[in-house]
């Protein structure tokens, strides 16, 4: 009676061996690697809400704090929205001539069991992780319109430059677009984030005009603290910003995450010593300045050199986005209030140019593809960044303008003297001592 019993259980389970072995042959994820993406994107989201907020929240005045964390918040808010609908079909969607996703995954439909990119994990992991990267480009640009822009144009303005501008750069290199069949590479977003973003904001900067009382000292930041606690958030989530970009749990991975870490070291520790020789000691807002550098400038390159290589990158990073601020503000009198392209843009375009030669297997690189050598890389890193630069700041001209038909993009003079937390979103400002 017991083996009839035995033998008829047996029988039973049957069906549910063979249908387990069939999803297994059909899905071939990885666990492992699809538990990391999703960590990767927690950290990602992390750098935005809160990390990014309270670095630029502290950089502003007092009375404007609230409206930064506002506008971080919704920027973030509508691309994520905006990148479910119809984004993540433009930028990873079916390639239609190289330039822009087809309309098959609109709503993200139709997600294969495996994403044909991360080939590891879930086509639903990797458009969640995308998602994190598509919010927090946007939202980097808000440290250029501080204190002075209207929120519904901000809103209204990020939500048509993630589909126009973000969207098809994404699709170009990173969705089997026209410039990474020509070789353009990217690790994690030194052209698609951060040269998207850094150029856009200079773009946005220019039309808006300055701030009252710019240059001088009444601009100066009101929370050095809160500003240096978004930076570590930042510098902590990076890690999935750039470890995550590897797209499994692998050595590619660790390297990148180790590649990234010591680049901000390497990058905070150089801007407070130029800050002692240039000042005479070294200051909070310079140290988590110096690290966002180092931070932008790695991202392009994170997976594909060695941790030496790293440190250059850190220490060039902290040297010459640190002189790129002093161009654009002191020579040149623009106001990127919070200084988006010259620490954003310039290092991440700086990234991208010096990938083309530390890529080199020589140097510790993963090295080059055949028939490329360092020369023609630099070429056509370089050609990269230009396309993109003069696509962004065109494209974001157009948008920038065309909203301001129906929403001004500038707050009148009374609203910004008593401060965007009272006048456009009705709510008292914070005080501190």
């Amino acid at each position: 009676m017991l083996r009839k019993l035995a033998a008829a259980l047996a029988l039973a389970t049957l069906p549910h061996v063979a249908q387990a072995q069939e999803l297994t042959n059909v899905a071939q994820n990885d666990t492992g690697d699809t538990a990391w993406i999703l960590t990767a994107t927690a950290l990602v989201l992390l750098m935005t809400l809160p990390g990014l907020g309270l670095f630029y929240g502290g950089l502003v005045r007092a009375k404007n704090f609230l409206s930064v964390l506002l506008q971080v918040g919704a920027v973030a808010g509508i691309a994520s929205v905006l990148w479910i609908v119809v984004g993540y079909t433009l930028a990873f969607g079916n390639t239609t001539g190289g330039w822009i996703g087809d309309g098959s995954r609109w709503m993200m439909i139709d997600l294969a069991i495996v994403s044909p990119i991360a080939t590891t994990v879930p086509e639903s992991t990797f458009a969640l992780f995308q998602l994190t990267f598509a919010a927090i480009t946007p939202a980097l640009m808000v440290g250029a319109w501080v204190d002075r822009a209207r929120f519904g144009w901000v809103v209204a303005f990020t939500a048509i430059w993630g589909l126009l501008v973000y969207a098809p750069v994404a699709h170009w290199i990173w969705g089997g677009g026209w410039l990474s069949g020509l070789g353009v590479l990217d690790f994690a977003g030194g052209i698609v984030v951060h040269t998207t973003a850094g150029v856009s904001a200079l773009v946005v900067a220019l039309l808006l005009g300055r701030r009252q009382g710019f240059p001088g000292p009444m601009l100066l930041p009101h929370a050095p603290g809160i500003t240096m606690l978004g930076a570590v958030l930042l510098w902590v989530g990076w890690f999935g910003f750039n470890g995550g970009s590897a797209l499994a749990a692998t050595d590619d991975a660790s390297m990148a995450i180790i590649n990234t870490h010591v680049a901000a070291a390497t990058a905070a520790l150089t801007w407070a010593l130029v800050e002692k020789i240039a000042f005479g000691k070294a200051t909070t807002i310079g140290f988590a300045t110096g690290a966002i550098a180092g931070l932008a400038t790695v991202t392009p390159a994170a997976g594909f050199i060695s941790p030496g290589a790293a440190i250059l990158f850190g220490a060039l990073a902290s040297l010459v986005c640190y002189y790129a601020i002093q161009l654009v503000k002191n020579r040149l009198a623009i106001d990127d209030s919070l200084d988006v392209f010259a620490v954003h843009g310039v290092g991440g375009m700086l990234g991208t140019l010096l990938l083309g030669v530390f890529l080199s297997a020589d140097l510790g690189g993963t090295g080059y593809t055949e028939g490329t050598g360092m020369i023609s890389m630099v070429g056509v890193q370089a050609m990269g960044i230009a396309v993109v630069a003069v696509f962004s700041a065109i494209v974001t001209a157009l948008i920038a303008l065309g909203v301001s038909l129906f929403i001004p993009m500038r707050v009148s003079e009374d609203e910004e003297t008593q401060g965007l937390d009272i006048t456009s979103h009705g709510e008292r400002s914070w005080e501190f001592d």
